[in-house]
């Protein structure tokens, strides 16, 4: 097993743009990008819906007799045994691929390190860990699925500058503008499952729909019993320990689900420690009061060294509006 080049790195860097471009299409799958460098120039391939090509067949099918003594990139450890596809070990080694370089290991049991371990029996070089930390960042939720059984939680919430989310008489839509928005329903498009409470249904009434941005509606998920008639069904109605609840979207194939509320889901998401990624979209108004409704309902940390504490991933300008994504320290 050798080192990465400056060469390898660019090759992975447009394999994970590639795996960008399906991250809607592939679930319950990883979605994959590979790339087959030769003399003749670059190949791409990316995972296709379920039951079609891994992005490495699909690499390897665009590079065609190119492919025999070439690089092949891939974000993801090659799969090495038969699901709805043949192995991806298979049709690598059959090409005559010389050298695999591979982002990060698939923690799914039925691959595991097998994948990497049928190459290097068949004599081809392989190289791990070039730009890991980018590929575990975009498969943060298929990662977590397959070594929890539970879905990665994105807990979405959204509030003005002093962090009230609606009115004293409960007036709370379009507190953000339109670029946030639709980034929130791109955010959706990408989950499998979108998760709230009942007395936001009751309240609020939303479709919980994917209407602002390309991609598939999510997985409708009610904390309670959804009355009838509710703009949000069908949808499962799941009540009880969360922790059992995620249990249960897992069992589904729920790779990711996003909490949208409300104030009392997101404060008994978050204090159970459920949450893995918190997106908070910020506008820059004012309520101005203490009587605006916060972005939680419950208790809070008692005293200040209880006070949860995070580390901010990134910072997203989306027309006036901010986005910030916090993770645990």
């Amino acid at each position: 097993m050798t080192q990465g080049t400056g060469e390898d790195e660019a090759a992975m860097a447009r394999a994970l743009d590639l795996a960008a471009g399906v991250r809607t299409s592939t679930s319950p799958n990883p979605w994959v990008g590979a790339v087959v460098v030769t003399p003749l120039g670059t190949f791409p391939g990316a995972t296709e819906p379920p039951g079609g090509r891994h992005a490495e067949i699909v690499a390897l099918q665009a590079a065609g007799p190119a492919a025999r003594g070439a690089t092949l990139a891939t974000t993801l450890e090659p799969c090495s045994h038969t699901g709805r596809t043949a192995p991806c070990t298979d049709a690598i080694i059959e090409a005559g691929v010389a050298r695999v370089i591979v982002a990060i290991e698939d923690p799914d049991p039925n691959v595991a390190g097998q994948g990497i371990a049928r190459l290097e029996a068949a004599g081809i070089d392989v190289v791990v860990g070039v730009l890991a930390q980018g590929a575990r960042a975009q498969l943060a939720p298929y990662l977590t699925h397959r070594t929890t059984g539970r879905p990665y939680v994105v807990l979405k919430l959204a509030a003005t500058m002093d962090g009230r989310t609606a009115a004293p008489d409960g007036t709370s839509q379009w507190i953000t503008g339109e670029a946030a928005r639709a980034d929130a329903h791109r955010l959706r498009a990408e989950s499998d499952a979108v998760v709230v409470g009942a007395g936001t249904v009751r309240t609020d009434d939303p479709t919980l729909t994917v209407r602002h941005a390309g991609g598939p509606d999510p997985l409708r998920v009610v904390l309670g019993h959804a009355p009838e008639g509710a703009k949000v069904r069908p949808a499962l109605e799941l009540q009880g320990d969360l922790g059992l609840v995620l249990d249960d979207l897992g069992e589904r194939g729920v790779l990711q689900a996003l909490v949208e509320g409300g104030a009392a889901v997101a404060h008994d998401f978050h204090a159970a420690g459920l949450v893995d990624r918190y997106v908070l979209y910020l506008a820059p108004a004012l309520f101005g009061g203490d009587d605006a409704r916060g972005l939680f309902a419950g208790p809070g940390a008692p005293t200040l060294d209880d006070v949860w504490r995070g580390h901010i991933v990134s910072t997203t300008q989306l027309g006036d509006d901010l986005r910030i994504d916090l993770e645990a320290a």
